[in-house]
């Protein structure tokens, strides 16, 4: 028999890389982690794990494992649902984590919509950056993320369903008094010279704004870093650059020609859609994302 705790371990070290970020995810020892896995290396008959360094790599029996895991993983969140649908009172608690902006514009709204319909629903909000939320969704740490990408078709991981929310342009933020201040829309590569404010290395909108100026034939000069839009913003408002940022994240100017695009979405675990309280929320977010402006929403959830 396979102990499907164990899988849950597996799933851990496969999404963490190391045995002590995966005890952490975990609430676990180190040590307990790696008995566990020693255990199911003994229960498959098959060596799941090699070393490299201070990481660990599957091999291919793990590798072929943790799909299966990821499987009986959303098996289980599907007979969660379905017995909260059978004894659904209309009482319970969702945790959401999302970044500024989206829960300005939809989760406080839907809160607002499940405060006047469902009483009985508690919603706890937790702000987190669109990257970080959904590893606390697979974690369990969370029940609903409402995230982001920047690239068309994002990663198909089967551990999560998504539910598409609305899309939103980038736009340039300019200093006060610059020449093209008063313009309609303006030009990337008329920046090219400029010095520029952008995210660290590794966050996708500084990818997102690395490769929109490289399309538009130049790479930008970012002297000053910050992950932060309001930080982004006065840094721009001080005359230390120019910026491209989400339209939501500051007052810009929209870029003349194909602009960068932040789509915004709801993630849960797979299988658990249909969980009463988390289609509740999600039935919510569907109005608070109505009433966003023409062009911003993508399409109702379904």
């Amino acid at each position: 028999m396979i102990d499907p705790r164990r899988l849950r371990v597996l799933r851990a070290l496969a999404d963490h890389g190391t045995v002590t970020a995966a005890a952490g995810a975990l609430h676990l020892t180190p040590s307990a982690v790696s008995q566990q896995l020693a255990a199911l290396e003994s229960e498959v008959g098959h060596e799941l794990l090699r070393r490299r360094g201070r990481r660990v790599a599957l091999t291919a029996a793990g590798e072929l494992l943790v799909g299966h895991a990821n499987a009986v993983a959303a098996e289980l969140e599907r007979a969660r649902a379905s017995l909260a649908s059978f004894a659904a009172g209309g009482g319970g608690r969702v945790v959401v984590a999302g970044f500024a902006s989206a829960i300005t514009q939809v989760v406080a709204p839907a809160l607002a919509v499940l405060r006047a319909r469902a009483p009985g629903v508690v919603v706890r909000v937790r702000d987190a950056e669109g990257n970080a939320s959904v590893p606390l969704l697979l974690d369990g740490e969370i029940d609903l993320a409402v995230t982001e990408e920047y690239r068309p078709g994002g990663r198909d991981d089967r551990r999560i369903t998504r539910f598409p929310l609305y899309t939103e342009p980038f736009d340039v933020l300019l200093p006060p008094g610059h020449r093209l201040a008063g313009e309609a829309a303006v030009e990337l590569r008329e920046l090219a010279d400029e010095e520029w404010v952008a995210p660290q290395l590794g966050n996708p909108v500084r990818d997102a704004v690395e490769l929109t100026c490289e399309n538009a034939g130049f790479a930008p000069v970012v002297t000053h870093v910050s992950d932060d839009f309001r930080a982004i913003g006065a840094l721009v408002g001080a005359g230390a650059g120019v910026a491209l940022v989400p339209r939501a994240a500051g007052a810009g100017v929209p870029v003349h020609g194909v602009a960068p695009l932040r789509r915004v979405f709801a993630a849960v675990r797979a299988g658990s859609e249909e969980h009463p309280l988390i289609r509740g929320v999600l039935n919510a977010l569907s109005e608070a994302v109505s009433g966003l402006g023409p062009g911003q929403a993508d399409r109702r959830l379904t």
